[in-house]
This record gives C-alpha cells, structure tokens and sequence, in this order.
C-alpha cells in the first residue's frame, strides 16, 4: 500500500500490473478481509533515496502480464513476485528466502489438476518462486493491520 496526493493504493499483479485504489483492492478479496505488514525496521531503511529506487522499479514492472505459470523472469509478474522484486531490487532487501516449485505440498488433488492444466507434463519443479504466505510470514516484517 502507498499514499499518492492524499489517496491509498495497492500496486498488484493482476492482469495488467497496476496500481489500484485501496478501497477497490479490498472489495475484490473474500469477504473484504486484507492484511498489512510492514518492515520491522522501516523507519530506518526505507528513506527517501530507497523508497524512489524502489518506485523506479516498480514502474519497470507496470503494465506487465500477469503470469500465471509462476516463472521467475520479469516478462510477466505475479503477485507475490512483483513485491519481492520490488524490495530486493529497489532496496536491497530479500524480505523472505525464494523456495522452489518442488517445495511446496503438490500432492492435493485439486493442485495437481491446476499442475497438469498449465504445464502439461513438464512441470517446472525447480523454477524459484515466492508465495503470498511467504511474505505474510516474514521474519523481517510485522503485521500492522489484520482484518480477520
């Protein structure tokens, strides 16, 4: 979330990248519940310098594809890629350590189907990746708003 001239936005990858109004980004979640984390130590690191490297960045990125293959590149971004990117190529910061595809739990069925749907046979196990929950959990960030 960033404030413009007064006003609340989310910058999301969505199809296009953009940037959203907060109050609009809300809705589009279940049952309108969001959270915020925020670096622990952000008054610190994130000055004015950091913050308009990391806007330079960002603006690289808008108006990218949303990728829903999940790949690394930065052709297309998805959600939880383009704040990762954001922080570790605008600041310097790896908010949370990148796992592989293999990682996660693929076993569920209703996983496997999606698997399947976008990659065929040729699932890209080892393709780095980033996921929501990662960034949620950081070691390095608190959560300043939880609507749950």
């Amino acid at each position: 979330m960033f404030i413009e001239k007064g006003k609340k936005y989310v910058f999301e990858a969505v199809q296009p990248v953009k940037r959203t109004p907060l109050e609009t980004w809300i809705t589009q979640g279940k049952g309108n519940h969001f959270v915020v984390t925020r670096l622990k130590n952000a008054s610190t690191i994130l000055n004015v310098k950091t913050i308009q490297k990391m806007k330079v960045y960002g603006k690289l990125l808008n108006n990218k594809d949303y990728d829903q293959y999940f790949g690394w590149s930065d052709d297309k971004i998805y959600c939880s890629e383009l704040i990762w990117k954001i922080y570790k190529n605008g600041a310097g910061i790896e908010l949370c350590p990148l796992q592989k595809l293999k990682d996660f739990n693929l076993k569920d069925i209703r996983v496997q189907a999606i698997l399947a749907e976008r990659y065929g046979n040729k699932i890209p196990l080892e393709e780095k990746v980033v996921a929501p929950s990662n960034l949620e959990q950081s070691k390095i960030v608190t959560t300043i708003i939880d609507t749950y």
